[in-house]
This record gives structure tokens, sequence and C-alpha cells, in this order.
């Protein structure tokens, strides 16, 4: 067995013991398809290592890479692709996925890949006919649009974050058909497996929390990141509708620690970016996430923050003359609730029975929802919690308990 075979077979057996790798179709497909020619600028090792590798970078910002293989196992398991099918993909990457994808619909079977980008298309053509699948159909494109001259798709699927779910997606996609993206809800980005019914609503199969690059084009959505200063200081609304107090104000509230209310939980990243924050979120739409970066992350002010890749962040609720944040020292303890600025003591208040109840409700995180999706011109869902997107509307519902 050569160094990629052995490589290959480690990372699917690891994928496997992890549970990412749960069905024998897609363990067959992530053991066959040679991860390292669609890598061609990393070693063997880099390419089967369990990291996401960045594979194009403009000015500083990236714009593709190839997702992390237990992210990529997991979608391909929520996709649930089987012989024969037609599948449309959103972000052709390095065509890796698309590859998989191929393995397993088969000869009988149809992928197409779109992008936005020309370079990026003819670098994954060459990584397709080296690893042996040229007959996957790649296309030039904004993936906002899809691509209707091959539909209908059994499976439409997405590798880049969206703040949408575009009609065009669901028009190219046959009835009881599937369409897997990453779906930004209230700032938390999650995989959702939505199947199409004949009444034209969408409801999840599944969900679970990821990080992508935002998808470019028609259908790239709000910047979603506000500045506080030019030290590092940065605003992340959870809704972009929700308008944030004025920055100056914000800036100087940080600055003004005040009463603090404790909490009985201790709060891990995954907390912050999915569990938590997103129950916070869809209850207060006005809660954004305050990141520490560059400069400020190593500052005293940033201490408290949850360490999240190198950056450092936590859940914020704005009021008048300020905010509450829920912050938790490094070296153990639980979190509490701390006011900023002028905010009053009902907020921390309100904000602390918020946390109280997700820990109640045993907290849960993005595997535990339901979303219906009503695009446009369908019904739309009733419940609690309706999230409005630009061409749809959402109802997010916990399996275990509802949002207090």
């Amino acid at each position: 067995m050569d160094s990629a075979q052995g490589a290959r077979a480690r990372m699917v057996d690891a994928l496997r013991r992890d549970g990412r790798v749960r069905s024998g179709a897609v363990a067959r497909a992530m053991g066959t398809v040679p991860r390292h020619l669609f890598l061609p600028d990393s070693t063997v090792e880099t390419a089967y290592a369990d990291n996401a590798v960045v594979t194009k970078v403009v000015d500083g910002v990236a714009l593709s890479s190839a997702s992390q293989p237990s992210m990529v196992a997991i979608m391909l398991e929520q996709l649930d692709l089987h012989p024969g099918q037609r599948v449309l993909e959103i972000g052709a990457g390095t065509g890796y996925n698309a590859a998989l994808m191929a393995r397993l619909v088969g000869g009988a079977g149809t992928v197409t890949s779109v992008d936005i980008d020309e370079d990026i298309v003819a670098a994954a053509a060459e990584h397709l006919a080296a690893a042996g699948y040229p007959d996957v159909v790649l296309v030039t494109g904004d993936g906002a649009l899809g691509h209707p001259a091959g539909a209908p798709y059994d499976r439409v699927v997405l590798t880049v974050g969206a703040a949408d779910l575009r009609p065009e997606w669901i028009a190219q996609l046959v009835a009881g058909g599937r369409l897997l993206l990453p779906l930004r809800v209230r700032g938390s980005q999650l995989s959702v497996a939505l199947d199409l019914g004949v009444d034209g609503l969408l409801r999840s199969a599944s969900v679970r929390s990821c990080a992508f690059i935002r998808l470019r084009g028609e259908g790239a959505g709000e910047e979603q990141v506000v500045a506080l200063d030019d030290g590092g200081w940065w605003a992340e609304p959870a809704d972009p509708a929700v308008a944030l107090p004025d920055r100056p104000v914000m800036r100087g509230a940080l600055d003004r620690p005040g009463p603090e209310t404790p909490l009985g939980v201790r709060l891990s990243a995954a907390d912050v970016w999915d569990g938590l924050g997103l129950w916070l979120a869809l209850a207060e739409p006005a809660t954004f996430r305050l990141l520490a970066r560059d400069g400020a992350a190593g500052s005293a002010s940033a201490a408290e923050l949850v360490e999240i890749g190198g950056a450092r962040a936590t859940l914020a609720v704005p009021g008048a003359g300020g905010f509450v944040a829920i912050v938790q020292d490094d070296g153990g303890g639980p979190a509490r609730v701390r006011c900023h600025g002028d905010v009053g003591a009902e907020l921390a208040a309100r904000v602390a029975g918020l946390v109280e109840a997700w820990a109640g409700a045993e907290r849960p995180h993005s595997a535990d929802l339901r979303l219906t999706v009503s695009p446009r011109g369908a019904p739309r869902p009733v419940g609690e919690c309706v999230v409005a997107l630009p061409s749809a509307t959402v109802l997010v519902e916990y399996l275990r308990a509802p949002v207090g």
C-alpha cells in the first residue's frame, strides 16, 4: 500500500470512529477517490488530514477551499445519494466533492458543478481528469442561478454559505428532491438537508453545524461584520435587518463594565457560535457576537471572551446606552452576564433567563433543530419563531423545547 492509500484508509477509519461516516457507500467513496490529486500543491499528509485547505485567496480574503473531510462526510451522509441520481453542486472548489458524488451516483447518474470563477473551474477540471472522473459537467457561472440547462435535479447541494434560499435552486429540484446547503440563520451557519414536499414547503431531514466560505455573486447577501474601532473589535449582528446602536456608543460601553449576574454554565466555542448563540438570537433578534481580532484578541479586555480559532468572541444583546455580554474566565468557573455602559438590570435578567432556559433544555445545538421553509408564494409557516429571508420564511423549532 502506497503512502496515499494508507493515509486515505486512515482518514476513513478515523471518520468512521467519530461517526462522521456512517454508510458503506460513503466509506467506499471516500476510501477510493484520491483527495491528494485535488490538492496538488499539498503534501499527502496535508491532503488527508482532517482540516480545510484554503486554495484561493484574493486581497487577504479566502475565496475557495477544500472542505474539511469530516464536514464532507457529514454532508454526503445528509445528501443520501443513490445510483442514477442527477446532482447539481454550487461551488466546484477543487472538484473533490464532485468526484465523491460521481462515485456515489455511478455511471447512470450525473453530477454538474458550478463555480463563479473560471480559474477554479479550470483547475477542478484538471483534478477530475487526473483522478479519473472526467464526466463531471463543470460550468462557469453564478451559482445563485443554478444551472437550468441540466434541470431537473434529484439533489441540489451548496458547498458555500448562503444567506437565502434562492427560488432558482428550488425550481430546479424534482418533487421530493433534496436541497442541502449551509444556511445562515440568525448568525449561525447550519448544514440543512431540506426535502421538497408536494405542498411546496421544504422540511428538514437533518441539521448540522458548519462553517463555509460565503457564496459570491448575485446571492452573496449583506456583509455581516461591523468594525467597532481600528483596534480589532467587531460586532456581528445575528439579524442583518436589525441595526446595532451607534458604533461609538458600543465601543465606549466596552470600556465601562458594570454589574454581573452569575450563570450556572460554562461555554465552549460551539456554544457561542451554534447552541446558545442561536437560542439567544431566535429569542432576541438584536443579539450580536462581539469579536476580538488581531491586536484586540490579546488585550486584557478580551480575556473573558471564548477562544475561537485564534480570535475571541462572545454573545451580547444591546440596550439603551450599551449592551450586556456573556463572559467567563479562562481559568475556569461559570459564565456571567455583565452589563456594559448604561444598560439596566432588566436586560441582564432577561438574558440570564434565556441562558438558564437553554441549559434547562439540555443545551440544544443544531442537530436538535427542525426547519420548515416556505418559499416565496407558498403558504407561510405558522409558529413561535419564524425567520424572514429575502426569498423565503423559515420556521425554526427545537425538537426538545421551544425558545423561551
